[in-house]
């Protein structure tokens, strides 16, 4: 009889339980290399649709497909073992219709083995985040900035600046959480209004750009590591990958330009 001890992934309650508590840790991934990686320090990782961006060259997260969420949701599923994998619903999944949501959501789920899915919008969405969690499906709701509503926001523009627009995202904030999303990411939000919301609502709020105050905290894992030319203010790298990369591809062209790749140690003989 085996005595090694079951990985269990962190589960939608026990993210939910950390209100107030110890700090989450949060990093999107789209690889099931990197995943694994992250997955030995995130409480949470988010597959999100910013992979179109990143990894796919798109001007924004708009023409971000369905099926492309699913595969790179089943690579980084594939890829980890004790992490939460929440998976973004792409733009034009879930607007429709409470249905319509619930059958795309149902299929990222089914196809993905990933144990939550996250979609933008505050109040609008109530009725289609109520409708999910009432048939099984945990929703992590997203307020603040939205990027696939960045064409109607007219670009990438941080929310709060005035002040008169605190209560519709404090009213964003209360109806999500009414409705049953077990977290709530706060993106690109002036620190005052996102510290009130935090302490306001009784679900965890993860902050992208929002305050120190928030439960949580969340990156985009190539913006992090230094391998996008150009990144947002609130992004803190980390790590420098991207001219380190840049050396190596360098170093293995003049090798294979000058015949010293491959040498013996790389030679069967």
């Amino acid at each position: 009889m085996s005595t090694q001890t079951a990985i269990r992934r962190t589960t939608v309650p026990q993210i939910a339980n950390r209100k107030g508590g110890e700090p989450i840790v949060s990093l999107t991934s789209y690889h099931a290399h990197t995943a694994a990686i992250v997955d030995n320090y995130a409480d949470f990782i988010l597959v999100g649709d910013s992979l179109g961006m990143v990894m796919h060259g798109m001007d924004s997260t708009v023409g971000v497909p369905l099926d492309l969420m699913i595969m790179h949701g089943k690579a980084v599923v594939r890829g980890t073992q004790k992490a939460l994998i929440v998976v973004d619903m792409p733009f034009g999944t879930y607007e429709e219709s409470p249905q319509v949501a619930f059958r795309n959501a149902a299929k990222i789920m089914k196809e993905t083995g990933c144990g939550a899915v996250k979609l933008e919008g505050g109040a609008r969405m109530g009725e289609t985040i109520r409708f999910l969690t009432e048939r099984g499906i945990p929703v992590m709701a997203h307020i603040g900035l939205t990027p696939q509503s960045s064409h109607v926001m007219g670009g990438f523009k941080t929310q709060g600046r005035d002040e008169d627009s605190w209560p519709a995202h404090e009213n964003d904030a209360a109806v999500v959480t009414e409705a049953g999303a077990f977290a709530v990411v706060l993106e690109g939000m002036v620190e005052p209004l996102a510290a009130k919301i935090t302490k306001q609502i009784a679900i965890p709020t993860i902050g992208i750009g929002a305050s120190a105050e928030c439960d949580g905290q969340i990156l985009v894992l190539e913006d992090m590591l230094g391998l996008n030319k150009w990144t947002p203010k609130f992004v803190k790298t980390y790590g420098d990958l991207g001219p380190a990369i840049e050396r190596a591809v360098a170093e293995y062209a003049e090798e294979v330009k000058s015949r010293t790749f491959p040498g013996e140690e790389q030679v069967y003989r």
